[in-house]
């Protein structure tokens, strides 16, 4: 099959361009090269989360790669057919491991069979789709395509310590992707927030639910305190869960040292008010991770299918670029309304 190249400066120049054409890769078979990889972060090129996402997809698929290497800007990748199976990836620091799941998932769900996938490295963490969120948020929707994720935290992994662990149970569609719009959230059936501190004070996540109760006027069992094991941090992560009838919204802000608890309350606060005021179906993070199985369910069926966001990212619209280069498909993005619409539809209509 003919050569996709992709530029790894284009848009936002992060490493979701890579992550996308090795998953794209794998579906449909095209081998590709990409160039100037996450030329717009400060440490350009591969850092270890990112090399063991190629190293994921080889695993996978059994492909062929060149550049693969911690700081590398140019990598070239051919893939093979992909396997259902038992896998295992340690990113080996507190780089996402959810990225790497991020990456086999798109291949493992279009298989005849099932696979796990064990993951080892950083659960919650600024930059990537924390566990809650895929769990809560992504896994829901999938069910609803047809594809099954069963998720488990066995353990919490923060910056800089990481060591988390993740497992995760793929289930293909068995009766075909099964794509559908997605335009309204439904009616509200729950609203909560978590705060995860391990290895700090108690005072810590008291401060913070103090401070978001007070803000958003939840109380009682609105305000929940896990249990965490001392050597899963130091971390903090404080979480705020709305679920609506049709999609699940996970808002997520991490504690940083010389911020005060009051103060990552406020940003949580700010984040579920800028939501809560949208009429959009999607939160902007999982508007984006959706755009990818949505397309390959469209291919699959044909036809379109559609969703409405509150916000359409610069993130969101460099994945819309891979994924069109790979896939039959076309993104029609309506900003018209009051919140932005996404429709993906196959390449003949």
């Amino acid at each position: 099959m003919e050569l996709i190249e992709l530029d790894g400066s284009t848009g936002e120049g992060g490493g979701q361009i890579l992550r996308t054409s090795l998953a794209l890769s794998m579906c449909t078979g095209r081998p590709m090269a990409i160039q100037r990889i996450r030329a717009k972060r400060p440490k350009p090129g591969l850092m270890r989360q990112h090399l063991t996402c190629v190293q994921a997809a080889v695993a996978v698929c059994g492909g062929a790669v060149e550049g693969a290497e911690l700081g590398s800007q140019t990598l070239v990748f051919e893939p093979g057919p992909v396997r259902a199976g038992d896998y295992a990836f340690n990113v080996g620091t507190a780089g996402s491991c959810t990225l790497v799941l991020q990456t086999v998932l798109p291949a493992l769900m279009l298989c005849a069979e099932s696979s796990r996938v064990s993951l080892s490295g950083g659960t919650h963490n600024p930059m990537a789709p924390p566990f809650h969120f895929l769990e809560r948020s992504f896994a829901p929707l999938l069910r609803r395509l047809g594809v099954g994720l069963d998720l488990e935290l066995r353990r919490m992994g923060f910056y800089p310590a990481g060591g988390g662990e993740v497992s995760a149970v793929v289930h293909p569609a068995t009766a075909g992707l099964q794509p559908f719009d997605l335009t309204d959230r439904g009616p509200v059936q729950d609203a909560y927030a978590e705060c995860f501190a391990p290895a700090l004070p108690s005072a810590v996540a008291v401060r913070e639910l103090a401070a978001l109760a007070r803000a958003l006027g939840w109380s009682g069992e609105q305000l929940r305190t896990p249990a965490v094991r001392q050597n899963e941090g130091p971390g903090n992560a404080l979480l705020a869960t709305i679920a609506y009838a049709h999609v699940s919204e996970v808002v997520t802000v991490f504690g940083e040292k010389g911020v005060s608890a009051e103060q990552v309350a406020g940003a949580l606060v700010k984040e579920v008010r800028v939501f809560q005021a949208s009429e959009g179906a999607l939160g902007q993070h999982l508007a984006d991770q959706w755009m990818l199985p949505l397309a390959l369910a469209v291919v699959e069926r044909g036809g379109a299918a559609s969703f409405t966001c509150t916000e359409l990212t610069g993130h969101a619209t460099t994945n819309i670029g891979v994924i069109e280069k790979f896939l039959p498909v076309r993104f029609d993005v309506d900003l018209t309304e009051t919140h932005p619409r996404v429709r993906v539809m196959a390449a003949n209509l």
